[in-house]
């Protein structure tokens, strides 16, 4: 209502300084309305309100769906949990136009098949939505510009390829101004500084012109849109002499769309990015193959809703949490565990009911919890803890991933953990190795990056099948399989290692991709590509190179399931509390320092800068521990990790010696 009046005001106002002069039933055309709400929705929901509330709402029907709109332009509120979840907008989304009976464009689609994304929820954004009916309304119309500043993230982001492709259908001129200042994403300018919001908030954004020109073809032959890109970096404002000179407000205010210096784009299959990119490079990138087709067998990890309850220091915590958790009263275990409110998928009487129920209890009458069900599982980077597995979702663990993570616990097996995108502005570094069960963001800690485990192995599920002689196999597909075997000149062989001579095999390729990944040279040049898909594995033809880099990679896989340690480097001289109150580096003595007099010593920048995926490591495992006491085992581990970080830096140089020895990329 605020709004809506200041608006009547302001208007008011400005008209009559230019001599306007309103008759007396005259009144400006501003309703009060929500925009993303379909005719038919109005009457139950407007029952309580005042009838004039209800003649405003009426009004708005007819502009919304029946006047020309000719432009539509705005600043709508981004939100993933979007609370606009009438069947009318959610089936714009989806291609169904309920009002005119009519197929329309869809997002959860691009070149005509499905997404096929595991989790689409970013499109339900409120800012999506605008987005759609107001591409929508000017469809109808059969012109007009749309022009919204809104969160960035549908520029590049996969997830929203058909938006982006439909888009390009319905219109047939876009400009883009990415005003960037993602503190998300950690974003700097391009020269290293820093670059600032436009708004008070977290999110970057972007100004989007869209241009539907008269009389255009309302075709599936249209072209698609032609579409322009521009960066604006820096700060806010800059002033000299109390004079603003500079910034992005002063950039704004000063220029327009005519006066941009913007890059024109050529959007395409299988993304269309509404960012520039190396067509060259991406050509060469997309002869690589793409991890998800090298092991089709995958997940996210584990989701569990409540990590303080279902994640545990050590299996004696964890099982004596257990044995009181699973037998209180629902509302007294929710009490003493400050579990909060129930929400769908985690429920504290779904939690218990799993505990007690072992699903492969020899009778009905056991109840558990079960020591077998008690599994270590990689939290963060080198940070192992542990936790109760059954396999089940909604029940101790929110979604449980068991078809992946049953063949990682079942017997000897390694996983590949990684992800699809990266947001962080530093270097590609998603990626990591396990023998044991994941959390969600064990190497990532964005909702957007959640990571996703690549099993080695598929072992039989059914006792049937074991009892039939069957083994493990493989999580390779065949038609890789065949094309990396024919190219190297090698047979695969089906389990463990090859002869290095006349055969290979899987955990060859594992270390090969494990090595490859950690090449410098591999994710600088091939950065742009990284950070919005699975990454993709180049094939080399020259098996001296391949199994070069296969050694590295075993000693990269060793180090980082700590089976191997490095030089022991660093210090832990001065004895005290060991209790960590504090995180603090001090570059100059190259010291990490976790109260006001112990210190972990010797440890150079570059180790404690070392990131994997969205952690800094040596910073990340001590502050998680912040407010406990450090017993010689942690100290121990965390040297360990401080050794092995200072032998991976010295690895990654040493795989990128290699491949420039044979020519570098592309592989030849």
């Amino acid at each position: 209502m605020a709004p809506y009046t200041v608006a009547h005001i302001k208007l008011v106002l400005q008209l009559q300084e230019l001599g306007y002069d309103f008759s007396s039933e005259e009144r400006l055309r501003i309703y009060l309305t929500n925009t993303l709400q379909e005719a038919f929705q109005l009457e139950d929901q407007i029952v309580s309100f005042s009838y004039r509330i209800k003649q405003e709402a009426e009004a708005a029907k007819l502009i919304k769906q029946e006047n020309p709109v000719m432009v539509i332009l705005g600043n709508p509120p981004y939100s993933g949990h979007s609370v606009n979840t009438g069947d009318w907008i959610k089936n714009l989304l989806k291609g169904e136009d309920s009002i005119y009976n009519c197929e329309t464009g869809n997002y959860f689609e691009v070149d005509g098949n499905p997404l096929g994304e595991k989790n689409p929820k970013w499109l339900n954004d409120d800012y999506v939505k605008f987005i759609r009916f107001s591409q929508w309304r000017i469809e109808k119309t059969g012109y007009g510009i749309l022009a919204f500043i809104t969160n960035h993230g549908y520029l590049d982001n996969p997830t929203f390829r058909g938006m982006r492709q439909s888009l390009m259908q319905t219109f047939d001129e876009i400009y883009v101004l990415d005003l960037h200042g993602n503190s998300k994403k950690k974003e700097v300018c391009p020269d290293g500084s820093a670059d600032k919001n436009v708004f008070d908030i977290q999110q970057g954004v972007a100004i989007g012109f869209f241009i539907k020109y008269e009389n255009k073809e309302k075709n599936s032959q249209k072209p698609l849109a032609t579409v322009y890109h521009a960066d604006l970096w820096g700060s806010r404002e800059v002033y000299e002499n109390k004079q603003l000179v500079g910034g992005k407000y002063y950039w704004l205010g000063e220029n327009d769309i005519s006066s941009t210096n913007w890059e024109q784009l050529a959007p395409n299959t299988p993304f269309y990015l509404f960012k520039p990119q190396n067509i060259d490079l991406r050509s060469e990138y997309e002869i690589s193959v793409k991890i998800t087709d090298i092991m089709p067998i995958n997940s996210v990890g584990i989701v569990t809703a409540r990590d303080k309850l279902t994640i545990q220091w050590s299996e004696e915590e964890l099982w004596d949490m257990l044995q009181n958790f699973a037998n209180l009263d629902s509302e007294e275990a929710r009490i003493k565990y400050d579990l909060g409110t129930d929400t769908r998928d985690w429920k504290v009487i779904f939690a218990q009911k799993d505990i007690k129920n072992h699903p492969y209890a020899d009778t009905k009458d056991e109840v558990g919890p079960f020591r077998e069900l008690i599994f270590p599982i990689l939290y963060r980077p080198f940070d192992i803890r542990y936790t109760y597995y059954t396999g089940k979702s909604r029940g101790f663990h929110c979604m449980a991933r068991g078809e992946v993570m049953k063949h990682i616990i079942a017997e000897k097996n390694l996983g590949l953990i990684t992800s699809r995108q990266q947001s962080q502005h530093q270097e590609w570094s998603l990626l990591g190795v396990t023998n044991s069960l994941i959390e969600s963001c064990a190497i990532s800690n964005k909702t957007r990056e959640i990571n996703y485990l690549f099993s080695l192995y598929i072992y039989p599920e059914t006792q049937g099948e074991k009892d039939m002689g069957m083994t493990r196999r493989p999580n390779l597909s065949p038609a890789f399989i065949t094309q990396f075997s024919q190219k190297l000149d090698l047979e695969f062989i089906s389990d463990g290692k090859g002869d290095k001579t006349k055969t290979f095999g899987p955990e060859d390729i594992f270390n090969y991709i494990y090595a490859i990944f950690h090449a410098p040279i591999y994710r600088q040049r091939y950065a742009e590509f990284l950070k919005i898909d699975f990454p993709r594995v180049p094939l080399t033809a020259n098996t001296a190179l391949f199994w070069e880099l296969v050694i590295k990679g075993d000693k990269l896989v060793k180090y980082h399931l700590m089976k191997e340690t490095g030089t022991e480097i660093s210090t832990y001289p001065i004895p005290g509390s060991d209790m960590v109150e504090q995180v603090k580096y001090h570059e100059n003595h190259q010291q990490i320092w976790i109260n006001a007099e112990q210190y972990f010593d010797q440890v150079p920048q570059q180790i404690w800068n070392f990131y994997i995926g969205g952690y800094q490591v040596c910073q990340k495992w001590l502050k998680d521990r912040k407010g406990r006491q450090l017993n010689f085992d942690d100290i121990n581990h965390y040297q360990n990790i401080i050794s092995i970080i200072s032998e991976t830096i010295k690895i990654m140089e040493n795989i990128d010696q290699i491949i420039e020895n044979y020519g570098g990329f592309p592989l030849e």
